[in-house]
């Protein structure tokens, strides 16, 4: 283990307010009506597109007449042209600018209602903030309300996305980029299917032992993580990991997880697992699952511990994605990975690139 640094992040930056529990999704219109109180102006509604055909979510939410609602598709992850189109087109549709935005969803709508607010707030293209502390100024008033629990996307300083010019999977990683006020309803996450539920729930438990093993550590965000990973191991251990109490519990250990690496940085997995979601279209949640598989000579522990996860809650983690790959793919995914410098030093210090050389990626690769 290499020695303990500062992450760098001394003035830590959490949400503003958050409301957890059932139906505090009823509380978005008295939230609204308290902090948006210009006399012109709208709402901006990013909602998952699931929620279009299924269930009454929808009709749930405050729509004014004058708001707009924008179905975000969750079959591919956002790239940054993608996020420009969209924040341009919200924007030539009304004569007035938003006054909130508000993200219903997983990762990815949570993820486009913080970058739009970003370009709203700081003008040019999504690419130009893609990187650390790059914004100016704050963007809209934006309030994101969780359907999934995982990513931690509700509580992080970025939103995720990708580059189709440079293949870069990077986040406006910014304090402006963080949620106003949260609504963590945990019966929002019933309806998700139970394997995307468990991939999803993953992401939660690897944040945090990533931050706990890498070298620059936060002492809150320590406590952060370990609380986080003690409710992941409840619920994945559970004989009913989608019970009430579990989905509650899953929610606060996202929250907390998305909160710890805010503090922290993440570690081997999340680069490779960067890789197979540029290179082959993987989203983020299982991919991570199939990076740590190939991953036990950096986590053998947690490496064993999603075999029994998985187990546990009947989960088949998918293998052979890279059989048969050409050599230009694993080159691709060689530059995908090995471009995420600050986690990968992190783990394995800052001579990484001795250790992650183009021969031994494509080894790990060819394990998935």
């Amino acid at each position: 283990m290499n020695k303990v640094l500062d992450t760098g992040v001394n003035n830590v930056r959490n949400v503003s307010r958050y409301i957890f529990g059932q139906n505090c999704l009823a509380k978005l219109a008295e939230i609204l009506s308290t902090h948006c109180t210009g006399p012109t102006g709208h709402t901006v509604y990013f909602v998952d597109s699931y929620f279009r055909e299924n269930g009454s979510l929808i009709d749930r939410l405050p729509i004014e007449e004058s708001d707009q609602v924008v179905f975000v598709s969750t079959v591919d992850e956002p790239t940054t042209d993608l996020i420009d189109t969209m924040c341009a087109q919200i924007l030539s549709e009304r004569s007035t600018m938003p006054r909130a935005i508000v993200g219903v969803g997983g990762g990815i709508t949570l993820d486009t209602a913080k970058a739009i607010s970003n370009l709203i707030g700081n003008g040019g293209r999504a690419e130009d903030y893609q990187g650390w502390d790059l914004l100016s100024k704050p963007g809209v008033y934006k309030v994101g309300i969780p359907t999934i629990s995982g990513t931690g996307a509700e509580a992080t300083r970025t939103c995720v996305m990708t580059n189709p010019r440079t293949g870069a999977k990077l986040g406006m990683n910014s304090d402006f980029t963080v949620f106003d006020q949260l609504l963590l309803d945990p019966d929002l996450s019933a309806t998700v299917p139970r394997d995307q539920y468990f991939y999803t729930g993953m992401d939660a438990y690897i944040h945090c032992f990533e931050a706990l093993r890498g070298s620059h550590r936060n002492v809150i965000g320590d406590a952060m993580s370990i609380q986080a990973l003690d409710l992941c191991r409840q619920v994945f251990k559970s004989d009913q990991m989608m019970s009430d109490v579990n989905r509650a519990n899953l929610m606060v250990a996202s929250y907390l997880g998305g909160c710890a690496i805010a503090t922290s940085y993440v570690g081997v997995v999340h680069p490779f697992s960067a890789g197979l979601s540029v290179v082959l279209g993987l989203h983020h949640g299982i991919a991570n699952c199939i990076a740590l598989m190939a991953l036990s000579e950096f986590y053998k522990e947690e490496h064993d511990q999603l075999h029994a996860f998985a187990d546990q809650q009947e989960i088949d983690v998918p293998k052979d994605i890279c059989a048969n790959l050409s050599e230009d793919a694993f080159e691709n995914l060689y530059k995908a990975t090995i471009v995420h410098e600050k986690p990968l030093t992190n783990a394995l210090g800052a001579d990484f690139h001795n250790i992650l050389t183009r021969e031994k990626v494509k080894q790990i690769f060819s394990r998935m």
